[in-house]
């Protein structure tokens, strides 16, 4: 098999996986029906995950750096356009929340392992949680030594925050306002930022 038509396939798993795991749980999901859900047969998810857990594990690892890599394209994209460190942060929520509308059942299902402790899987989602933190932490801190917020923040504490804000407010729009459109939500957002983190007045 291709890396290419590899990289599809595993792409069909980890869909047909999400899906099937944010309808039923994971306990309840087989092998047998993610395949199914996938249009592959039993064997071609063998033949790319060992098992069922490890499926699960490479699913949050994909999952977890597309966010990432949306996070830094983000940053990357405000400082090409000339703008300030909280400018970047402020299109690092916006790219936070265009992930999550068009991934919510991997992002329900992230959430939601967050707080369990008895998975095989822990290490490995701590650890891409905090990739993924990490490219809040690295402009904050850029921010702090800009002069454009104050040195009194606590940079990883308020990273993991405005990681956090994102994701819940994220999944509160999905599930109880999916009228609000992403413009609305982001302007919310942008508000909290603006006004409480660099401790300025928002800008209009």
């Amino acid at each position: 098999m291709t890396t290419a038509r590899r990289q599809a396939t595993r792409q069909k798993l980890y869909e047909a996986a999400v899906t099937l795991i944010a309808e039923q749980g994971f306990s309840a999901t087989t092998v047998d029906e993610i395949a199914e859900r996938a249009g592959v047969a039993k064997g071609t998810v063998y033949y790319n995950f060992a098992s069922k857990n490890d499926l699960f594990e490479e699913l949050l690892r994909h999952g977890v750096g597309l966010l990432t890599a949306s996070l830094r394209r983000a940053a990357d994209g405000a400082a090409a356009n000339g703008g300030t460190k909280v400018d970047a942060l402020d299109a690092m929520i916006r790219a936070g929340l265009g992930f999550i509308a068009r991934y919510p059942s991997f992002t329900q299902l992230y959430v939601a392992e967050l707080w369990r402790t008895n998975r095989t899987w822990q290490d490995t989602l701590m650890m891409v949680r905090q990739e993924a933190v990490a490219v809040v932490e690295k402009v904050l801190g850029e921010a702090v030594a800009a002069g454009e917020l104050s040195d009194e923040i606590d940079v990883p504490l308020t990273a993991s925050a405005l990681f956090g804000m994102v994701l819940v407010a994220a999944l509160d729009w999905q599930a109880f306002q999916p009228e609000r459109s992403i413009d609305e939500v982001h302007a919310a957002l942008s508000r909290l930022l603006q006004g409480r983190v660099s401790g300025s007045p928002a800008r209009p």
